[in-house]
């Protein structure tokens, strides 16, 4: 039984990690990409560009969190 919770535990910080991770990139790549062509906007875009990254390193903490509950089951 132990070991099946040790399994869903890293398969939850895994997975909780890779949606972010992905999402994370993307929303940098693409606010850089803005700041390259309109640099007058840069100040805006990284004032958005900040809660947003907040709001999806949020999900990883969710995932750790998972991952810290099913370890003290065991």
């Amino acid at each position: 039984m132990t070991t099946l919770i040790g399994i869903a535990a890293a398969l939850a910080i895994g997975l909780s990690t890779i949606g972010p991770g992905i999402g994370q990139g993307i929303a940098s790549a693409k606010a850089l990409e803005g700041m390259a062509k309109q640099p007058e906007m840069a100040g805006d875009l990284r004032t958005s560009m900040i809660p947003a990254l907040a709001f999806m390193e949020a999900m990883s903490t969710y995932g750790l969190l998972v991952a810290f509950l099913l370890l003290g089951q065991m």
